[in-house]
């Protein structure tokens, strides 16, 4: 069974697009999973971190990314084809990992995310604008062991419908006060949607990103995440902490050209921290 997940936090600078690469990437190249990544976020860092940006701009003008989806919506037109806005083999690793693929976002939402409500519910109110994606993908969805799903850093109708495919989502955040400030909001709203739907999302849990070992304020912070956890007022922390490194920064340059996970996220903390928090993770769906 397609196992969907999504990544979210309110706050962007997050780290939330490097890992949700990074994951995509050690499921399906250490682990052996067929993963598609879904780039919802408008900034498109995870399109470009993933596929070259030439070939992602031409694509954009063709027509063959979730800007088109949406804008079918807005303008009743059929323009978006499934089968064309995938991109196999994605990544800087080896030439393409053969069983990661990729659903491209564009710039281009920016200007028609606030267009969104607008779009009416379906003659018989089966589909509305949170389920303008499910609609799109659902044909394609057992292909995949893991969906991925990089949401925006907000709560809108875009990352809803990734929110309403979703069987879990995680929230990466840097432990410091103004990225989890969001994170009772997070789950509130969530739960919320989850009622009214009644879709199954569940949170998968929080992972430490961008950590300083050295910072009280992260440790503190991490102690109190844990303790809300322990409460049942928060999710699990995830025991995996990604820490903060210039060497997790420069793992996002997709013109660098790499043969193996090793040499793209280094051979030390990094390759190894990103390993451990894969099989954390698949010991939780």
């Amino acid at each position: 069974m397609t196992k969907i997940i999504s990544t979210i936090n309110l706050k962007g600078g997050v780290g939330k697009t490097q890992m949700t690469v990074a994951l995509a990437e050690f499921l399906s190249l250490s682990h052996n999973k067929k993963v598609l990544v879904i780039d919802l976020d408008p900034q498109t860092n995870a399109t470009v971190s993933l596929m070259d940006e030439t070939a992602w701009r031409t694509k954009d003008q063709n027509g063959e990314t979730l800007l088109q989806l949406f804008k079918d919506k807005l303008d009743k037109t059929s323009r978006f084809n499934i089968a064309n806005a995938v991109v196999k083999k994605v990544s800087n690793v080896g030439g393409g990992i053969g069983n990661l693929d990729l659903l491209p976002s564009s710039l281009g939402l920016i200007e028609i995310q606030d267009s969104l409500p607008l779009i009416p519910a379906g003659r018989f109110y089966v589909t509305s604008p949170v389920t303008i994606l499910r609609d799109a993908i659902s044909g394609i969805l057992d292909q995949y062991d893991f969906v991925l799903i990089d949401c925006p850093p907000n709560l809108g109708i875009i990352t809803l419908n990734g929110i309403y495919i979703s069987n879990y989502y995680l929230i990466p955040s840097i432990p410091d006060i103004l990225s989890t400030y969001g994170i009772p909001q997070i789950l509130g709203r969530i739960s919320n949607f989850k009622k009214e739907i009644g879709t199954d999302i569940e949170p998968l849990g929080i992972v430490i990103s961008m950590y300083r070992a050295q910072s009280k304020l992260h440790n503190s912070v991490i102690q109190d995440l844990k303790v809300k956890a322990s409460q049942n007022e928060y999710p699990r922390v995830f025991k995996t902490v990604i820490p903060l490194t210039v060497r997790t920064a420069e793992a996002a340059d997709f013109s660098v050209s790499v043969n193996t996970l090793r040499q793209k996220y280094g051979y030390g903390r990094v390759y190894e921290d990103y390993e451990i928090l894969t099989k954390e993770l698949l010991s939780y769906v």
